[in-house]
């Protein structure tokens, strides 16, 4: 790779690390404070990359250095342990458990595209132009090194964690969003519910669905959420 590749690299692997391992402190965050103390004896309440990377060693480090030299973007996966039991019995704190990781991808994208705006405020940054822009560039500095490396920082942030949280709320297994039906089921509803979505089957075919639907959703959402932080732009 060349120096400014590398470099690319550098800041999408670490926004990755980072935004990762919120998602799955927020898991296991609020599996602790909901009654399963099971990710917090593992180490992942923590902002520590550590534990998050000794647990998912391939998903956290092989794979997205694979993904990014392949395709340029980074691609991977980490996991908060949790028990099955305690979910069981309380399926509505699993719910909500499931949600606190995209909500804190959410609130990663929201300070991201506030930060974005104030600097736009400042005049440190403005829109891409509707040719020029792309996911490592969705705001772009009027000028310096310093502001020209915040603006990519921003906006990798910001479409990472754009991705991240909309492609986990996909209501299939066995992804978070499967789990939000069970904020709204019984306990013995859930109980069938939770028994098919641990079916091996079900969790292929959800996996499959994921990977082939939303690459052809995704340019839409992108394109949707850069009008709404730059309203009356419309890229199309």
């Amino acid at each position: 790779m060349s120096g400014f590749d590398f470099v690319n690299f550098l800041m999408w692997y670490v926004v990755f690390v980072y935004s990762t391992v919120c998602h799955e402190a927020a898991h296991a965050w609020s599996a602790l404070k909901l009654g399963d103390p099971t990710a917090y004896h593992g180490g992942q309440v923590s902002l520590d990359p550590t534990p998050h990377v000794r647990r998912e060693l391939v998903g956290m480090v092989v794979v997205p250095i694979l993904s990014f030299i392949s395709a340029g973007w980074i691609l991977g996966w980490a996991s908060a342990p949790y028990d099955p039991q305690w979910a069981e019995r309380h399926p509505r704190r699993a719910g909500w458990m499931a949600l606190a990781g995209p909500v804190a991808n959410l609130i990663l994208l929201l300070l991201a595209a506030l930060l974005i705006r104030v600097g736009m405020e400042w005049g440190a940054f403005v829109p891409p132009s509707f040719r020029d822009w792309d996911i490592s560039h969705i705001t772009q500095a009027t000028e310096g090194r310093f502001f020209e490396f915040s603006a990519t920082l921003l906006s990798i942030i910001f479409s990472l964690n754009l991705l991240l949280f909309t492609f986990n709320l996909l209501p299939l297994p066995p992804f978070d969003g499967s789990n939000v039906a069970l904020l709204f089921l019984s306990v013995p509803a859930a109980e069938k519910y939770r028994a098919f979505m641990w079916n091996p089957n079900a969790r292929l075919f959800g996996m499959f669905m994921a990977f082939y639907g939303f690459s052809k959703i995704f340019p839409t959402i992108q394109l949707s959420a850069l009008n709404l932080l730059y309203p009356g732009m419309r890229y199309l």
